[in-house]
């Protein structure tokens, strides 16, 4: 368990570095369209600093499905939502945007809400009960719905290029969260054999997770960076706790004041997250 958090910070901390990074890239780069995926993918990459937050992406999701291999969902997830601790740090000192008080009051709030999760982490998780598969099956599809539900919205407000971008981003996010439950899945079928990777949802992890990779990208070419990442955050940790306790049974303590305890430190994260993406001032950052 604690191997697995202290994978999960690393992670946290590489996520946002990769966000900011790609974000950098993103909007130096052709814009994303959806009829020409190839094409937008390869003008993508051209762009210098994309590619290098794709490959620090690539080492964030490692350790993020190494974290998920020791570690319940849900307390994964909540470390990860912490990541927006790191986020406000790097975007304010080495990418050029000034965060106000609220953001500040967020990162408090976000902090003391991981340190009551540490303080109540109970023992690890057991094996995913079988009759976890309706709940596994019900918490995909409808964040799948979800997802599709805002991206369809999204393209009506292609007047206001900045809501587009927030809503794409929580679209990404919801997809990500997606992601993220079905590896939590296969990390515990491949203890029974490498073949129980080929599955559906194997397939549900690589389909939204390339759906994701368009729709995040485009979100940071349409709206304003920090705001963009932290929803997309905040959207994928909601999804995937939520499939944590519904699908996988994490705990949510063994007594009255531990299950509360728990409760109120997600809520705790649940709410600095939602503070992190209020208003900014982008500042002279670097080219």
């Amino acid at each position: 368990m604690t191997l697995g958090l202290v994978l999960a910070l690393v992670c946290a901390l590489t996520t946002n570095l990769a966000f900011l990074l790609k974000h950098r890239g993103a909007v130096l780069a052709p814009p994303v369209r959806v009829r020409h995926p190839l094409q937008s993918a390869a003008d993508l990459f051209r762009s210098r600093w994309f590619m290098v937050g794709w490959v620090v992406a690539v080492g964030a999701w490692l350790l993020h499905v190494a974290a998920l291999a020791l570690a319940p969902l849900s307390i994964v997830q909540a470390v990860l939502s912490g990541g927006l601790v790191f986020l406000a740090v790097l975007a304010e000192r080495y990418f050029g945007f000034k965060l106000g008080r609220r953001q500040w009051i967020g990162l408090l709030v976000t902090a003391a809400g991981l340190a009551v999760i540490g303080i109540t982490s109970g023992s690890a998780e057991g094996k995913v009960p079988s009759y976890a598969a309706a709940a596994l099956v019900a918490v995909e599809c409808g964040a799948l719905c979800f997802a599709i539900g805002l991206a369809a919205i999204s393209v009506r407000l292609r007047a206001l290029r900045a809501w587009e971008g927030m809503l794409l981003g929580v679209a990404a996010g919801a997809l990500f969260g997606v992601s993220d439950i079905a590896l939590k899945y296969l990390t515990n079928a491949v203890e029974y054999g490498v073949l129980e990777l080929v599955s559906p949802w194997s397939a549900a992890a690589l389909l939204a997770s390339v759906v994701a990779f368009f729709a995040s990208a485009r979100s940071l070419q349409l709206g304003p960076a920090v705001e963009v990442i932290a929803l997309t955050s905040v959207a994928a940790n909601l999804i995937a706790i939520v499939g944590g306790i519904l699908v996988f049974r994490d705990p949510i303590g063994s007594g009255p004041l531990e299950i509360i305890g728990r409760m109120v430190a997600f809520t705790l994260v649940v709410v600095g997250a939602a503070l992190m993406p209020g208003p900014m001032r982008a500042t002279h950052g670097r080219a």
